[in-house]
């Protein structure tokens, strides 16, 4: 087994961390754009897994090249302006004020 493998899982483990992030978020404010990164963000969980599934069986490259297209597709989702002067931390976390939410 080769260390690419290693960066693989690295990058699942990502991708599912920023999916999580942006549910979180959506629950506290209710945005919409936060909700649409959420639910898109199941989809590229699961392209990640698929690419580790990839770089484990089949070819490592292009495992890690669907991986990254999916840091790349989560990254291109706008989203509502949440932060404004919050530490390094808190936007790490997701961390965020609670607001009314919008949902019906």
């Amino acid at each position: 087994m080769s260390y690419l493998i290693y960066v693989a899982i690295f990058g699942e483990v990502a991708v599912i961390f920023l999916w999580v992030r942006d549910a979180r978020i959506f629950f506290l404010t209710g945005f919409q754009g936060y909700r649409k990164a959420a639910y898109r963000g199941i989809a590229y969980g699961a392209l990640a897994t698929f690419g580790v599934a990839c770089a484990m069986f089949f070819l490592e490259l292009l495992g890690l090249g669907l991986i990254l297209a999916a840091l790349y597709m989560q990254g291109r989702i706008e989203r509502e302006k949440v932060w404004s002067n919050e530490g390094t931390i808190g936007r790490f976390l997701g961390s965020v004020k609670r607001q009314k939410a919008n949902m019906k």
